[in-house]
């Protein structure tokens, strides 16, 4: 089959909110990568795949060998597997790049497909307002604090880690199966990052983003669209880009 479509899907949150419900999205997972790998040219996983994720040097978190198989499988075949390190799994070093082949990236970048420009990012930090994560987020960037993280045990840090994220408010909204909406579009916060942005880069025609948990597709100018993948905790929705057109789909697995 020939190969024309670029995929794009974020906010798995693998680990939440237990590890039941988590291995059975992990599993819809590797069956979507099953299918979207027969005609995919490239895959682009946008952030927070793991809730909680810390590598240290010779040591990362138990589980998920299903979905690492499965990437390490797909690169091997030759098809890229582009990775941006979201809000929940920042501290993603260089373990995925070698062991699995996956090209991480952790800021914000501009490809050409197609003779479209797309720019991609997790979207964690970008717009107005949301100050405190902005703070918080610098706190998780800052290597010395890295350094001492990798001071505790793995065992430690690992439950430390794991505990807090199963007692988050996104671990909640797992476990109750409730779905976020916006409100409107205009006041989303990525929304409006985008419309400033596309005013600063106007030969862009296409700003996907993660981050936010809800689906969304907008013209945020003349030329250009927004794009909110959504999430694979309530909507399991992903993005396709082909023959030069981006459009949200949803992942079933008889599908």
């Amino acid at each position: 089959m020939k190969k024309t479509k670029i995929y794009f899907a974020s906010d798995f949150h693998l680990g939440i909110p237990d590890a039941v419900s988590s291995l059975k999205r992990e599993k819809l997972l590797v069956s979507w990568l099953d299918k979207v790998s027969v005609d995919a040219t490239a895959i682009f996983l946008m952030g927070d795949v793991f809730d909680f994720w810390f590598e240290y040097k010779f040591v990362i978190p138990k589980g998920y060998v299903r979905l690492l198989g499965k990437i390490a499988e797909i690169t091997d075949n030759g098809i890229p597997v582009h990775l941006f390190r979201g809000n929940h799994d920042v501290w993603a070093f260089d373990y995925l790049n070698k062991e699995l082949g996956v090209q991480l990236h952790r800021k914000s970048v501009v490809y050409d497909f197609d003779g479209k420009k797309l720019f991609l990012a997790h979207g964690d930090g970008l717009g107005p307002g949301d100050t405190g994560y902005k703070l918080l987020k610098k706190v998780f960037e800052f290597k010395p604090n890295q350094f001492l993280f990798r001071w505790l045990h793995p065992d430690l840090g690992t439950r430390m880690g794991l505990y807090f994220s199963r007692q988050s408010r996104l671990a909640n909204i797992a476990k109750e199966g409730k779905i976020i909406k916006l409100t409107s579009a205009e006041n989303e916060m990525l929304y409006q990052y985008a419309k400033r942005k596309a005013e600063e880069i106007p030969d862009i025609d296409y700003f996907v983003f993660g981050h936010r948990h809800v689906p969304l597709q907008e013209k945020v100018s003349e030329k250009a669209e927004v794009v909110i993948l959504g999430d694979w905790i309530n909507h399991f929705s992903y993005g396709v880009f082909e023959n030069g057109k981006m459009r949200i789909e949803y992942f079933k697995k008889d599908a």
